[in-house]
């Protein structure tokens, strides 16, 4: 379980497979790798063929199914992603610079020092115009965080804790829980809105001028170059800290293409 999302960059493969059934294509083969290398690890080389795993379904009415999967059926699913990976190369939205590399995730559940590192990234009073930004996106989202706040009774399923954080920040305080529904209870992110994060979460340089925030949206051609992406990588990062910086990349992406980043949590 966790967080998918994907940057809304029209393309071959899209257009063949779809974006669910490229998802659900993807999944399915880190299933099979990851099932493959169980039987290989334990010492059994028997050919995908003969490997099978028991997979547990939610039926519409709320029922559990257990299913006998075959991996070779994956491997045979999966098969046309490979026909269709050449397209990647060199795609603008290949964020991850790998096949479908427009497509990424974020496992749960959400670790505790993750959610404590977000709300660290928040611009304070003496971050004048970001803060005033952030301000008023508290003031006209009354509710923000509501919407998390159930997933917080669901103990290490999609947060480690069930405790949540809170920063004051001059005149506001941002809890962890308004984090999480403001990055990914949204649907989708928009340019306007990805921009908006990306000054939020000092995903790009904070210390700008009100023209050069005016000029933030719609990203200029040289947005790479004005704004460029200072959220980098470190080796205490924990897991949870990886994905989120790579998540931001993709914001990062989609802003700069004026596309969408679609999310599923």
């Amino acid at each position: 379980m966790g967080i998918d999302y994907v940057i809304d960059w029209n393309c071959e493969p899209k257009a063949v497979l779809s974006t669910p059934g490229i998802l659900n294509r993807l999944k399915a083969r880190d299933r099979a790798e990851a099932i493959i290398k169980l039987y290989r690890d334990g010492g059994d080389n028997r050919p995908p063929s003969d490997m099978g795993f028991e997979l547990v379904r939610r039926t519409p009415d709320g029922e559990e199914e257990t299913q006998i999967v075959i991996v070779q059926t994956l491997l045979d699913d999966i098969a046309p992603l490979d026909a269709l990976a050449h397209h990647c190369e060199g795609c603008p939205a290949n964020a991850a610079r790998k096949p479908f590399g427009c497509f990424g995730s974020i496992a749960y559940p959400l670790s505790r020092a993750a959610e404590l590192w977000l709300l660290e990234q928040l611009p304070v009073t003496e971050d004048v115009l970001p803060w005033l930004l952030l301000k008023q996106t508290l003031e006209d989202s009354p509710g923000l965080g509501n919407d998390a706040a159930p997933a917080r009774d669901e103990s290490n399923i999609i947060f480690e804790t069930g405790d949540v954080f809170a920063r004051r920040l001059g005149e506001i305080t941002m809890t962890s829980n308004q984090t999480f529904e403001m990055l990914f209870l949204v649907g989708a992110i928009l340019p306007t809105y990805a921009a908006m994060l990306l000054l939020f979460f000092g995903v790009i340089d904070r210390d700008l001028e009100v023209a050069d925030i005016q000029q933030l949206t719609p990203a200029p051609e040289d947005w790479q170059v004005r704004f460029p992406f200072i959220m980098l990588a470190h080796d205490d990062d924990d897991d949870t800290r990886s994905a989120l910086k790579r998540f931001f990349g993709y914001v990062y992406t989609a802003y700069g293409l004026h596309v969408t980043l679609s999310i599923d949590a």
